[in-house]
């Protein structure tokens, strides 16, 4: 930044997504969820810098150049689903011709029939209706570019998706089969996916399991049944996120998040959280999925 002062975006994120499985990823806007995503693809700002190691197979991607990334990752390893859609389409080509090309370069589709056919299908999958192919990205609504970005990205039946926010401008039942067709799109080939989403329903509707995160860290690592269920989340800040829900408690968290350049020396959250105490000065090292120093207990364990 200006004056030499740099900002963490992301610390401290510790996780692994399997074959066959989909990790949502949840937390307030800002808090450091599509520069995690954009760090995977290497599509960071040329200011930014990272560290660590972030394995696909052998492949490291945060050290991996620029040729790497662009002819074995992106699209082929990796697919992407872009937070925001109408500014990923290509403005003065159509969604048919950009599922075609896509379709030509990533799959083993030949002859004009075969693309077109391809083509259609990807778009079906997600729920793009066949009337609008030959609409240009200005002529789409929001929820239409949504489709559209989320049919190129499944084209290429990468190993690892990355969904950031799919299901932004879609109505409820829209939202539904988008993550029901994610979710196959998962389960059919053993592949991968990191959902990105602040639509708490369908993480729960998708997940195996949920990483929350604030500040630019990690706070928890859950199981979803049981995020969601029984015993709920461990995290004070993961149980706020579910009580503002409607159809819970629907009580706000009170207060804000911190900026990122000005985050403070012990627990991010604490300024907000009820249950903070001296302790939450130091940073809450992360033991057994939580970064808290004081996690709920189940009342089944603390009996």
């Amino acid at each position: 930044m200006s004056g030499g002062r740099r900002i963490a975006a992301v610390t401290d994120a510790h996780f692994d997504v399997a074959a066959g499985e989909c990790l949502a990823l949840i937390g307030e806007s800002g808090c450091g969820k599509s520069v995690l995503a954009s760090a995977l693809l290497g599509l960071l700002p040329a200011n930014a810098q990272s560290a660590g190691q972030a394995r696909l197979g052998e492949l490291d991607l945060l050290t991996a150049d620029e040729r790497t990334l662009t002819r074995m990752v992106r699209g082929r390893l990796i697919g992407l689903i872009p937070q925001s859609p109408a500014a990923y389409l290509t403005p003065v080509r159509t969604v048919r011709s950009q599922l075609e090309e896509t379709v030509g370069a990533l799959t083993g589709a030949r002859g004009r029939t075969a693309v077109r056919a391809a083509a259609e299908s990807a778009a079906e999958r997600a729920a793009f209706p066949a009337d609008h192919l030959d609409s240009h990205p200005h002529q789409l609504s929001g929820g239409l570019a949504q489709r559209a970005a989320t049919a190129l990205a499944l084209v290429g039946d990468a190993p690892l998706l990355l969904a950031d926010e799919p299901t932004t401008g879609l109505d409820r039942d829209l939202v539904d089969h988008t993550v029901d067709e994610l979710r196959r799109h998962v389960d059919d080939g053993g592949r991968a996916l990191l959902m990105i989403t602040h639509d708490l329903a369908a993480a729960e509707r998708i997940a195996d399991r949920v990483a929350v995160m604030y500040a630019g860290r990690i706070v928890e690592l859950a199981d979803a049944r049981a995020f969601f269920g029984a015993p709920g989340p461990r995290h004070p800040y993961s149980r706020g996120l579910l009580h503002a829900l409607p159809e819970r408690a629907f009580l706000p968290i009170p207060g804000m998040p911190p900026e990122l350049g000005d985050l403070p020396d012990g627990c991010a959250f604490a300024p907000r959280c009820g249950q903070a105490t001296d302790t939450c000065a130091a940073l809450p090292p992360t033991v057994g999925g939580i970064a808290c120093h004081h996690p709920h207990v189940p009342e089944d364990l603390s009996a």
